[in-house]
């Protein structure tokens, strides 16, 4: 996919922000690391000029962090102007992390490598999340995936990630939960009874921002500085990329766009959530007469529901082109990017008819931006989590990271 919106420079590049101070050792590492990770096969000189860091600073690095496990050297290309050049690149196997995804009905076990590839997965479903068996049943298959790699390899796994929705205590009424679940997850310490029961440290992360992590590490170079984004699933998970950082929030929780408040007709204000997610999508398909097992979307008889389903989505991209102009009042940006649990062909018309809505509105001055189809579906948020437990460990892109 193409970003017309966007510079040609890539998020992540560091522009000349490297520090060459002695007591920043550790912060330049970072910095090399974070250009070999998002530039694949950049060469010393690359990585010297993109950073700003002196060729025989970045030597030095690059020696330390490949006797580390956590670089790999190319043949040399010759045949170019200049010296002869030796492209380098991530090793996979350098670390490896953990992401989890605690949904309303499911959850997602990964594992995932430091080039950002998934080397394998474990998913199941449930009527509501269970905070007195969870822990244990992601601990149990936390120790299978990691039993899964090479005895050395699992020394390298550097922690777990977990993404879910905001507060679920207070809605657990979303899924009809039995009321002792309410006391249950209030009191439950979820990174720390799971980092007890797996030996890894635990971050806990807003499946939206995690979501829209793993979206911005998916895309092609020049990735997007700026950019909202949406996960249709059960609810609305969303998140946002404004100038090169995501926008988490003091709480860790910013970006709830799927709580904004709409108005679907002459209805009531209710928030998107409610119009706009699968879940509504099944209770429009419940008031129908139709019974569906909630996220098994291969047993759907989809030409059965096609009259539901267009109704749905006409409805769904009208509310999300509000949510997006409303949002866009506040931050600037260019780019929509929006994905699904869904199906590829109703994301697609979903993708279509907002931005066909976007267009629609009654705003002289507006300039719609540009709309996107995801890339990662389903998996975006456990993906999320785990990228963000090795970002944060191995990778900067911001001049407080670098300098702290």
């Amino acid at each position: 996919m193409t970003v017309t919106s966007e510079p040609v420079r890539d998020v992540f590049d560091a522009g000349g922000r490297g520090l060459q101070h002695h007591g920043l050792r550790r912060a330049n590492e970072r910095a090399v690391l974070t250009l070999i990770g998002f530039n694949s096969g950049v060469s010393n000189a690359d990585i010297a000029r993109l950073s700003g860091l002196a060729p025989q600073t970045v030597s030095a690095i690059l020696a330390d962090i490949e006797r580390a496990g956590l670089i790999s050297r190319g043949p040399v290309l010759r045949g170019r102007r200049g010296q002869p050049a030796t492209p380098i690149f991530l090793r996979a196997e350098g670390a490896f992390s953990i992401g989890v995804e605690i949904g309303w009905r499911h959850v997602e076990v990964l594992l995932l490598d430091l080039a950002a590839n998934v080397r394998s997965t474990r998913r199941w479903h449930f009527d509501y999340p269970d905070a007195g068996t969870l822990v244990g049943e992601i601990a149990v298959v936390v120790a299978e995936l990691v039993a899964t790699l090479p005895e050395a390899q699992r020394l390298l796994v550097r922690g777990i990630g977990v993404a879910l929705p905001t507060n679920i205590a207070a809605n657990l009424h979303l899924v009809a939960a039995p009321e002792e679940q309410y006391a249950l997850w209030t009191n439950l310490d979820l990174a720390g009874d799971l980092g007890r029961r797996t030996g890894f440290e635990v971050s806990l992360f807003n499946d939206g921002n995690a979501a829209c992590w793993a979206e911005l590490i998916a895309f092609e170079r020049p990735r997007p500085g700026n950019f909202i984004y949406f996960l249709i699933a059960r609810y609305v998970a969303a998140g946002i990329v404004g100038e090169g950082t995501l926008w988490e929030g003091p709480s860790g929780n910013s970006a709830n766009l799927g709580s904004m408040l709409v108005r679907h007709g002459d209805g009531p204000l209710q928030p998107a959530h409610f119009i706009a997610s699968v879940s509504a999508l099944e209770q429009r398909l419940a008031d129908a007469g139709f019974l569906v097992i909630p996220s098994q979307f291969e047993t759907w008889d989809w030409d059965a529901f096609e009259p539901v389903v267009a109704q749905w989505i006409a409805d769904s991209g009208n509310i999300l082109a509000r949510v997006v102009f409303n949002t866009s009042t506040v931050i600037e940006t260019g780019l929509v990017v929006i994905d699904t649990i869904l199906p590829a062909d109703i994301a697609t018309r979903l993708v279509a008819k907002v931005e066909e809505e976007l267009k629609r509105l009654p705003v002289p001055s507006y300039s719609p931006p540009q709309v996107l189809l995801g890339h990662l579906g389903a998996l975006a948020p456990a993906m999320g989590a785990a990228e963000l437990t090795l970002y944060r460990r191995y990778f900067s892109r911001t001049l407080a990271d670098l300098v702290g």
